[in-house]
């Protein structure tokens, strides 16, 4: 195996398995493995989210992340009902709360009809109630082609699909060192070295690391973000139809705190955005050395905490404060309270952020020798999944000259 490989993808995540797929497809018969450093498919940003499909209302029109989000959420509906996957199309409701974010509503709408997400539409306050009864606010956008789905079992079925394709997973391999030569890219893991004529990394939080082994110069660094959840009690999951978002900061690439009905049943409440000590952090007394080092010593964290030290301080209060983080909430449902959540599950956002403190607000892609390497596929990745792995087999064939030999 260590002689005869012609792709190695690294990372198991929904990502990487709709990559080795895509390229499985593309090329048959070619000789590809999946590595990943857990024993199990799909057991970090995608087995940790709300698990929605996102419609693309977002993004700044002409980015990757509009284009790709919009054409990877029709994919994505393809992919399930191909594969018996439930995907629910219960929509998303983006309120405004007063009238001083209006204008910041009218920019989002613009960019989502911009963005030609399917059925974007205006409501006003009496129409709100229509949509989600327990809901307030002056004036909403609503999403109906916006979606909820297991991204796990969507990994599992992806999983699936390499293997009938003739692809082949090596899983608990956790890469150690990356050579990366004009005519073969070699992986060091505990035990062995796999090596092959063509590698793409889809390594999520652990990118920017492999990236740099492989000698990968880049301008960005992934700086952990915990988003810690909290879940309606099921006596009160009758408060939430679908999902209800607030209107995002610009500044910010993170959405706030919303209530978002969960594809396995129950309503979750959440993310936060903590910074925190380690990329695997899902509990917050988790702490690894060289995790933190690395984020210390990138000038880019501390220029990022001056310039967003008040989202921080809020960030705290909702991860130390549950009163704090349902309160949150209830801005766009009054009749929440504390009595109606319980603990819920925590995700890792793997955040690139630039050397000057900006937070990277779309997808970046780096290159290697014989390499492919995402270094940015924060939200919405997994909607955008098989979308962006149409992108990584077009510039693999040109870049790489992969299919050519």
């Amino acid at each position: 195996m260590t002689r005869s490989l012609d792709v190695i993808v690294v990372g198991a995540g929904i990502l990487g398995l709709a990559t080795a797929r895509e390229l499985l497809g593309r090329y048959p018969g070619v000789r590809l493995v999946v590595v990943d450093k857990e024993g199990a498919v799909g057991r970090h940003q995608t087995g940790h989210n709300s698990g929605v499909v996102h419609a693309g209302i977002y993004y700044a029109p002409g980015s990757l992340k509009a284009r790709l989000c919009v054409a990877g959420a029709a994919r994505m509906t393809a992919f399930c009902e191909e594969h018996g996957i439930r995907l629910e199309h219960c929509g998303k409701l983006i309120v405004a709360a007063s009238a001083e974010e209006l204008p910041r509503l009218d920019a989002l709408e613009e960019r989502g009809r911009a963005n030609n997400v399917p059925g974007l539409r205006r409501l006003s306050s009496d129409e709100i109630r229509e949509v989600e009864p327990h809901c307030v606010g002056v004036a909403a956008l609503h999403s109906p082609a916006t979606g909820i789905v297991d991204f796990g079992e969507v990994a599992q079925r992806l999983a699936d699909d390499v293997r009938t394709l003739g692809g082949r997973l090596a899983l608990a391999h956790d890469v150690l060192d990356v050579r990366d030569r004009p005519d073969s890219v070699e992986l060091a893991y505990r035990g062995g070295t796999l090596r092959a004529r063509n590698a793409v990394f889809c390594a999520g939080a652990w990118g920017d690391r492999l990236a740099a082994r492989a000698g990968v110069e880049s301008s960005v660094r992934i700086v952990p973000f915990r988003g810690g959840y909290l879940r309606l009690k099921p006596h009160a999951s009758r408060l939430v139809q679908g999902l209800i978002y607030p209107v995002p900061d610009p500044a910010l690439p993170f959405l706030g705190v919303h209530l978002t009905r969960h594809a396995g049943g129950g309503v979750w409440l959440g993310p936060t955005a903590l910074l925190v000590g380690a990329r695997d952090a899902y509990a917050l007394h988790r702490i690894r050395g060289r995790d933190i080092a690395e984020t210390l010593v990138w000038p880019g964290t501390w220029r990022m905490m001056r310039r967003y030290w008040r989202s921080g301080v809020e960030e705290v209060s909702h991860a130390v404060s549950r009163r704090s983080f349902v309160s949150a909430c209830a801005r766009y449902v009054p009749e929440l309270t504390v009595a109606h959540v319980e603990s819920g599950m925590a995700g890792i956002r793997a955040q690139a952020v630039g050397r000057d403190g900006r937070l990277v607000d779309d997808f970046v892609f780096g290159r290697g020798e014989r390499s492919l390497h995402v270094l940015n596929a924060p939200s919405p990745a997994a909607t955008a999944s098989l979308a962006i792995a149409e992108l990584i087999a077009e510039r693999a064939a040109v870049e790489l000259s992969l299919g050519s030999g």
